[in-house]
């Protein structure tokens, strides 16, 4: 069962005795436990059938206690264990609960960063049962997609450039996207369409200054731009981290050799997804193929992987971050 299914399960009020939400996406588990704490039991019945317990401050006989204990005045009761990978050396003890859970009682485990192991017996129960909801991260070619659809349940137009940057800068952090989105629905008026103005205004993304911006000067070999970009976060370092700004040119340039060898063997749609892009980008990507060979290309991500080793000092040591970083924008685009 993914996200959307399991939303309109709740929705329909079909509920299951046992959800263990696990993986990387924390967003998604927290918004399905919080999704479950809004659905299950109206407010009157909540002070004696909602529990809300703790990874590190519960234990598992506490938790089979609790799950065991009938609803007062009510067809169910809900418990929500949150940060329940904290109990992951614990866990097994539940087995005998997994196998003959009691159907009044909504049992929710939000296991956080990582999965329970697939061989484990208990493991098997909950998956048999299709208790166990795996939640891994959105891809980043899809996040502009799940940008401009969350805005638009929040009531909100967005344009697709200003949903690219978003993605761009704030990356696979669905919460503070939300958050962000949140904040620009108060700020705006009713209808404004949310434009990369808006977006640099009210959420703090440089309009010249900005990975973005880099990207796209480098793309087209706008030589001058890359280097006074360059030499802002290199003076910059605090709000431009150089490693970060590495790891982004590397991500860039290696999906950049990817289009090389893929582009004239399928279209548009697939290529996107086989190289990791938005499908948006991919005229700029085209673009930047004609003015980078692969021979090019493989020299950009060695060059790439030493001044990231230069950047954390094995090299030189007294090398400025700005230094490092016109040097390397240099060599990229010459």
């Amino acid at each position: 069962m993914d996200y959307a299914q399991l939303n309109k399960s709740i929705d329909n009020g079909a509920y299951q005795p046992i959800y263990f939400l696990q993986g990387e996406n924390t967003y998604y588990i927290d918004d399905i436990a919080n999704k479950l704490l809004n659905s299950v039991l109206k407010e009157a019945e909540k002070d004696f059938n909602q529990t809300i317990l703790y990874g590190k401050d519960t234990s598992v006989d506490q938790i089979t206690d609790y799950a065991k204990r009938y609803p007062v005045m009510s067809t169910y009761q809900l418990i929500i264990v949150r940060e329940a990978q904290h109990l992951s050396r614990a866990i097994d003890k539940l087995e005998n609960y997994f196998k003959q859970p009691v159907l009044s009682t909504i049992l929710v485990f939000c296991y956080k960063g990582k999965k329970i192991d697939k061989r484990k017996s208990y493991s098997k129960i909950l998956a048999t049962n299709n208790f166990i909801i795996d939640f891994d991260p959105i891809k980043e070619y899809q996040l502009p997609d799940w940008i401009t659809n969350n805005a638009k349940k929040k009531g909100l137009k967005i344009e697709q450039k200003a949903s690219l940057m978003m993605a761009e800068f704030i990356g696979n952090d669905l919460a503070l996207i939300d958050k962000n989105l949140n904040k620009l629905k108060l700020l705006i008026d009713n209808n404004e369409i949310i434009s990369i103005d808006l977006v640099q205004k009210h959420i703090g993304f440089s309009k010249d200054f900005n990975l973005f911006e880099l990207t796209n000067s480098i793309a087209v070999k706008d030589v001058k731009k890359a280097m006074f970009i360059a030499q802002h976060f290199g003076r910059n370092s605090k709000s431009y981290p150089i490693i970060l700004t590495i790891g982004h040119l590397y991500g860039f340039f290696t999906k950049l050799l990817k289009f090389h060898f893929y582009s004239n063997k399928m279209g548009d749609k697939e290529l996107s997804t086989k190289i990791g892009v938005h499908p948006f980008f991919l005229k700029q990507y085209n673009q930047a193929s004609k003015l980078y060979s692969k021979l090019k290309l493989s020299q950009i991500i060695s060059e790439l992987r030493y001044y990231d080793l230069m950047s954390k000092g094995v090299y030189y040591s007294k090398i400025s971050e700005e230094e490092i970083l016109k040097e390397l924008i240099f060599k990229i685009v010459n």
